[in-house]
């Protein structure tokens, strides 16, 4: 049995332990580089959850700043947009959002509130007001992935294990391959169809990441969007997760765009 504590010596005991586990936050945001923006909010896109930022996470605290990366409900891109509101509500000073595949239309929506300082668009959608990740992907080619894309009868859609393995992610471990299929988030067609608002691009700085090798999102589509978004671009050979193939290059960028006047 514990022993019984006085309410006076609950709040000694819980002032003590704030002020122990506030330690190394504090150590760590001292060390963040100077005359950069502290605060990276990063947004997974569809079939996936923050997991998919498993290994820029670690490089990003490592340098000294403070990562969030949020759970998308992944049912509306309104819902998509509200979590990331609320993200970037709790936090304090200026932020750089950060949209993988389908989170960069979350971001673009969610992006115009004063404290976002730029955008990152990672193999993303970076839809127009009036647009939606789905209205981008279909004014192209089809890409190998579509062809995998399976849709439920509450209007969810899944990725098979084939899309998986040799479209989303041909490019890391197998072991990665099992974990992204198995942990997969069906996404709502609310989501992928929910159209823009106000495209939060015109007025913040952006950076994109175009990956060569993507089966998700044509390589293609990505350079056009960030042409037409006037974005800092930065081309990786990689796969659609890009983030877990190559996540230092995918770090640097972040770096930069936290970096910039």
């Amino acid at each position: 049995m514990f022993p019984r504590l006085s309410p006076f010596k609950l709040s000694t005991v819980a002032v003590a332990l704030l002020a122990t586990l506030s330690l190394p936050l504090t150590a760590v945001a001292a060390s963040a580089p100077n005359n950069s923006v502290k605060n990276i909010i990063l947004v997974h896109g569809a079939w996936a959850d923050g997991s998919s930022w498993s290994k820029l996470i670690p490089l990003l605290n490592a340098k000294g700043f403070n990562v969030v990366a949020v759970q998308l409900p992944l049912t509306s891109l309104a819902d998509d947009a509200a979590t990331v509101r609320r993200a970037i509500a709790l936090e304090q000073g200026p932020i750089i959002l950060v949209g993988h595949s389908y989170g960069g239309a979350v971001i673009t929506e969610a992006g115009n509130d004063p404290k976002v300082s730029g955008l990152v668009y990672v193999a993303a959608f970076a839809p127009d007001a009036g647009q939606s990740a789905g209205s981008l992907s279909a004014s192209v080619q089809a890409p190998p992935m579509a062809a995998e894309v399976r849709p439920d009868s509450e209007g969810f859609l899944k990725l098979t294990q084939k899309g998986v393995f040799e479209d989303f992610a041909q490019d890391v471990t197998a072991s990665e391959k099992a974990l992204l299929y198995a942990a997969q988030a069906p996404t709502s067609v609310k989501s992928l169809g929910g159209n823009i608002s106000a495209a939060a691009w015109h007025s913040k700085r952006s950076w994109y990441i175009v990956a060569s090798n993507d089966r998700a999102i044509p390589p293609t589509l990505e350079a056009t969007m960030a042409k037409t978004i006037h974005a800092d671009t930065t081309t990786i050979p990689a796969s659609h997760v890009a983030m877990l193939s190559h996540p230092k290059d995918v770090a640097a960028v972040i770096e930069r765009a936290a970096a910039a006047k």
